[in-house]
């Protein structure tokens, strides 16, 4: 699959700030970061290199700050972070990095939501990562400035730095895996068209390279080689809700709610326990949760420890065969260019029971309307082929299934491969239309 770069990264962009919004003086944002912290007592600024050869003289743990600025989302926690006097004691134990584009990062070490603006890793001086940090919390609500569950990831990990080396063993599931591509502007899609440094002579937002384009590249490198996309990278790091567990959002990873008949509740967790250890690793923050699940198999189980009325107890969750698909990624910017490859541009929305009483149709049935068709690029591909907003999906190939728009993306980006184009079945009005779905 051949991308068209200037329009495909266009629309991501107008994407993304429908997702997110950005700042009016997206260069003078980043600009003024520049001013105001590359001579920080505290902050190193843009050298992760530098970081970790401090890390390594001075022996303390390395904190490794990633922040999109043009973003405003999660600007709230970023602002407490920089000036929050509470976290300074804690801070002051790190060495700092704050990093503001992903043109250079080394993909072998910096594996995390790419689809967060905000994010943190902890790690030795020698590379090992203590934990990962990143709040969808505050993704949703800019204005949030609490920093509850950073202090504690801090706080975490500082008592695993504490216990370092001799429980490197333990954190041995928190290191990344092996990459196509060291770093980002290896990948075909970002190649020749970034440099491993900003443009400060010229538009610097036009040369960087935001998180959300590496997980982009990681899905546009396996649908150019003509295969599948790997499950995990359909839905990256999943919450642990689709297992049925709800975390609070101020602590580590403390069990909130636990979902009636959910593979969570079987294995006996309990609102109020308070998850220690996942799949082995010891737990810094939610985002470590998402980290155990992003790496977990399709199927099987994972081991897991809680702390309930001050004891441990040892328990294990069983992953039913799909769990992942029922992760909600309607609202991830790395969606938008999936949308493309499976919808050829569009966006559903499962239809409510009440919507399908009063159209006929049964609540078990595949009903998904379209409220989106694009009319750019490879976004413009279901309009060519003769969709049309309003129109209902009742059936697509084989599946005729209640499903969601989420589900239905990974089924197909796991089941087929560009080049494509799948019978489908909409309702338009009282008509029945028989389409094709192109896949990219």
């Amino acid at each position: 699959m051949k991308l068209r770069l200037p329009a495909a990264l266009l629309f991501l962009a107008l994407a993304a700030c429908a997702a997110a919004e950005t700042v009016k003086d997206r260069e003078g944002a980043v600009r003024g970061d520049k001013a105001r912290l590359e001579n920080d007592p505290r902050w190193n600024w843009n050298d992760v290199d530098g970081g970790f050869r401090l890390a390594k003289a001075t022996g303390k743990p390395l904190l490794v700050v990633l922040r999109c600025l043009p973003c405003t989302a999660c600007a709230g926690i970023d602002a407490s972070v920089l000036e929050e006097q509470a976290l300074v004691p804690l801070l002051d134990q790190f060495v700092c990095v704050r990093v503001i584009n992903a043109n250079a990062l080394d993909l072998h070490r910096f594996q995390f939501d790419y689809d967060l603006s905000f994010s943190a890793i902890m790690f030795n001086g020698d590379g090992t990562i203590y934990g990962r940090y990143g709040s969808w919390l505050h993704q949703k609500d800019p204005k949030n400035k609490t920093t509850a569950s950073f202090q504690k990831a801090l706080q975490a990990a500082l008592r695993l730095h504490q216990g370092y080396p001799a429980n490197r063993a333990a954190l041995s599931g928190k290191q990344g895996g092996p990459t196509p591509y060291q770093t980002p502007i290896e990948f075909p899609t970002l190649a020749g068209k970034y440099q491993s440094k900003l443009d400060w002579n010229g538009k610097v937002v036009a040369s960087c390279v935001h998180c959300h384009m590496v997980g982009d590249a990681f899905r546009a490198y396996y649908r150019s080689q003509n295969q599948p996309i790997p499950a995990e990278w359909i839905y990256p790091q999943p919450s642990i809700e689709t297992l049925g567990i709800t975390l609070a959002t101020d602590d580590v990873a403390k069990v909130e709610a636990v979902a009636a008949d959910s593979p969570a509740a079987k294995a006996g967790v309990l609102a109020g326990d308070t998850l220690t250890s996942f799949n082995k690793q010891p737990l810094v923050s939610i985002a470590d949760v998402s980290w155990v699940l992003h790496r977990a198999p399709d199927s099987g189980s994972l081991p897991a420890t809680v702390q309930r009325a001050g004891q441990e107890t040892a328990l294990t969750l069983d992953l039913p065969a799909g769990w992942r698909l029922r992760s909600d990624i309607g609202s991830r910017v790395g969606t938008w260019p999936m949308r493309a490859m499976a919808f050829g541009g569009m966006k559903m929305d499962d239809l409510t029971d009440e919507e399908r009483s009063g159209l006929g149709l049964d609540k078990t049935q595949m009903a998904l309307r379209i409220f989106h068709v694009g009319e750019f690029g490879q976004h413009a591909a279901a309009k060519k082929e003769g969709f049309k907003k309003g129109d209902i999906l009742v059936q697509v190939g084989d599946l005729k299934q209640r499903l969601t728009e989420s589900a239905l993306i990974g089924d197909l980006l796991l089941h087929h491969l560009p080049g494509e184009k799948i019978p489908t079945v909409v309702l338009r009005g009282q008509e029945q239309l028989e389409l094709k779905l192109p896949q990219q």
